[in-house]
């Protein structure tokens, strides 16, 4: 696979992921959700920390919030760019076509991420009890590299009251799937599982 046709996988996977952000926050209040099937929904949520939605503060008390955003924002700009030479290293030497392919999913879901961590805060306003709007003229909830992650996609398929002698959980309702997720979480969850389970694939050994 070609470094070309990985950009050109990157920009349709940042362009659907880009799009269904942008339709989502301009059309739909925070936590608005609509039901396509009974195991589908549209869900509207913000994410503004790591994945799960922790964050770096939850495990450190000398850091505030704010710092923490600042933080894990610059850690994925930089990471971008150690995973773009990845990309281009593998394209260079030729690797395998699924190793090629994994590290561009990755890339292009990190990417879409990052925009949303870095100019979302700028470009719209808020999204509760209302419906945001694109470059308002107040200007957006919050500075650059302080803007929350939009996720939409989210799949109950099914759930079940735990019994009362279940571990931790016990005698409450277990949903399952319970996170909330994006086009671009698919992307980089993709990426990862084909490096785990095409790994002889994905990382041939040399005959010599």
């Amino acid at each position: 696979m070609s470094l070309k046709k990985s950009i050109v996988l990157i920009f349709i996977i940042l362009l659907i992921d880009q799009v269904s952000k942008v339709y989502i926050k301009t059309h739909f209040k925070l936590q608005e959700n609509i039901e396509i099937f009974s195991w589908f929904q549209i869900y509207f949520i913000e994410n503004d920390g790591m994945a799960w939605g922790t964050k770096i503060s939850d495990f450190t008390s000398f850091i505030s919030e704010r710092t923490a955003k600042i933080a894990l924002t610059v850690f994925r700009i930089v990471a971008i760019f150690g995973i773009g030479y990845w990309l281009y290293d593998a394209t260079k030497k030729q690797s395998s076509k699924t190793l090629i392919l994994a590290i561009a999913l990755i890339f292009a879901g990190a990417l879409g991420n990052i925009i949303d961590s870095v100019f979302y805060g700028v470009i719209f306003d808020d999204s509760f009890n209302q419906v945001a709007q694109f470059l308002p003229e107040a200007g957006g909830y919050d500075t650059l590299l302080h803007g929350k992650v939009v996720d939409m996609l989210y799949f109950p398929l099914f759930s079940v009251d735990l019994p009362e002698w279940f571990p931790i959980s016990g005698g409450k309702r277990f949903n399952f799937f319970e996170p909330v997720f994006n086009i671009a979480d698919v992307a980089i969850s993709t990426g990862f599982i084909m490096l785990i389970v095409f790994n002889k694939k994905a990382f041939p050994k040399s005959n010599k």
